[in-house]
């Protein structure tokens, strides 16, 4: 009986340690179930982050939440990250990927749109790391196999942020807060309200945003005209205060940004505070700390959705997408908390819109609620070829095929490419002619 005992209790103990071993702890696993292999995968892959900025900047700081979180989801350590902060766009970032590979990094990343050409002559160089450039635009026609570009559906967000705002001026106008008597100067001769934004450059990016929140806000209060004004930067404090005060002097009473920085934001804070009617709409990050009455808003990304699907494709040993988009369809862009100014039922709104652009049933650039030069677009050509426009005749450097962006009714945008490429003038817009040369 005693040895029948002992017998047992050795058998007990033998299927416990193998259950143990079999359970593996806490250890991830992947599709397969293997858990140690993807503990090691994790544990040895290396990521290089190029970037413009640092944590300081709203942008920069996005990208570098995304990265972390999703290499903290996969089990990918936090010293397996090599970061570059401060990356000017130019050879700086050649030497700072050739740095990167050096170190050992299998994939390396940078976040602004200058690095690409520069990561382009590293990749050439490199053909067994992933260099993926971050909004660009040429990876595709490069013809190299490991130069990667990533971008999300932000105009989507955008949008959605535009249609806070248009909710905001409706509830100005119909509580007699906002009228042409009281206030003319808000006003233009056609009895629109005007609406100003704070643009870095003239690129498709940023036209691209700016008619997606203008419109967002046409979508709920039609009667407005928007003034667009550039930094030619995409972080300057100063200057983008200044542009945001230039546009509330000319009457602008809603201010958007496609700049990296809390400078509009704060001059409208100001502004508000000493009687004007104006209120923020920010980028990237919640503004509420900077302006706590006048932020309604701001239209932000999810990077970590792209992270974390690039560093699984590394660690599955799979190739990344040349050109990656998402938006509301994979919670890649999204708005960030509502100000205490916004106007009432905007919650309500806003998740009935979100709703609507996830499941496709809502088009941003819907063709019937724009005109260019007063005509209704039916076709825009566009041409996927990277040009040189340094010198006096544009040359270019990869030849793309020229595609159709119109097709069902709306202009389908970031679908040929990654980038976007939105760059009609529509009507109600204005720019500042000087800044945009």
């Amino acid at each position: 009986m005693k040895k029948a005992k002992n017998l047992l209790c050795l058998l007990l103990a033998i299927c416990l340690t193998f259950s143990l071993v079999a359970c593996g702890g806490n250890n991830k696993t992947d599709n397969s179930g293997n858990g140690t292999a993807t503990n090691a995968k994790a544990n040895s892959l290396k990521i290089g982050v190029i970037l413009v900025g640092d944590e300081t900047e709203g942008y920069t700081k996005a990208h570098m939440d995304g990265v972390k979180a999703a290499a903290e989801k996969l089990g990918i350590p936090s010293s397996n990250i090599i970061w570059k902060y401060k990356v000017p766009e130019s050879s700086e970032c050649s030497d700072a990927a050739q740095d990167l590979v050096a170190q050992g990094c299998k994939i390396v990343l940078s976040n602004s749109y200058g690095h690409q050409t520069y990561m382009a002559t590293v990749a050439e160089e490199y053909p067994e790391v992933t260099f993926v450039a971050m909004t660009g635009d040429f990876a595709s026609v490069s013809g190299l196999s490991n130069l990667k570009n990533a971008f999300t559906n932000v105009y989507e967000s955008r949008y959605v942020s535009g249609v806070v705002a248009g909710l905001k001026l409706k509830e100005l106008s119909e509580n007699g807060t906002l009228t042409a008597e009281a206030h003319p100067e808000n006003f233009d001769k056609d009895g629109n309200v005007k609406i100003g934004y704070v643009g870095a450059y003239p690129y498709a990016e940023v036209v691209s945003g700016y008619t997606a929140f203008y419109l967002g806000i046409k979508s709920v209060f039609p009667t407005v005209v928007m003034e667009v004004k550039y930094t030619n930067s995409w972080f300057d404090i100063d200057k983008e205060g200044a542009a945001a005060e230039g546009l509330i002097a000319n009457g602008c009473v809603i201010i958007g940004q496609h700049a990296d920085s809390t400078g509009a934001p704060a001059a409208v804070q100001k502004l508000q505070d000493s009687g004007k009617i104006c209120y923020s709409v920010g980028y990237n990050i919640d503004m509420l700390e900077t302006a706590p009455k006048a932020a309604l808003t701001s239209a932000t990304n999810n990077w970590e959705v792209y992270y974390e699907y690039a560093f699984q494709q590394m660690l599955d040993g799979k190739d990344v997408d040349t050109d990656w988009a998402s938006g509301y369809n994979a919670n890649a862009v999204g708005i960030t908390k509502l100000g205490e100014s916004v106007a009432e039922g905007t919650a309500e709104k806003v998740a009935e819109v979100e709703a609507a652009l996830r499941d496709g049933s809502l088009h941003v650039f819907d063709t019937t609620t724009f005109t260019v030069g007063g005509k209704p677009v039916t076709t825009a050509p566009i041409d996927l070829s990277f040009m040189d426009y340094s010198g006096d005749q544009p040359k270019v450097i990869y030849q793309g095929e020229t595609k159709e962006a119109v097709a069902d009714g709306y202009f389908s945008e970031s679908t040929l490419r990654s980038a976007p490429y939105f760059s009609l003038r529509i009507d109600g817009i204005t720019e500042d002619a000087e800044a945009a040369q």
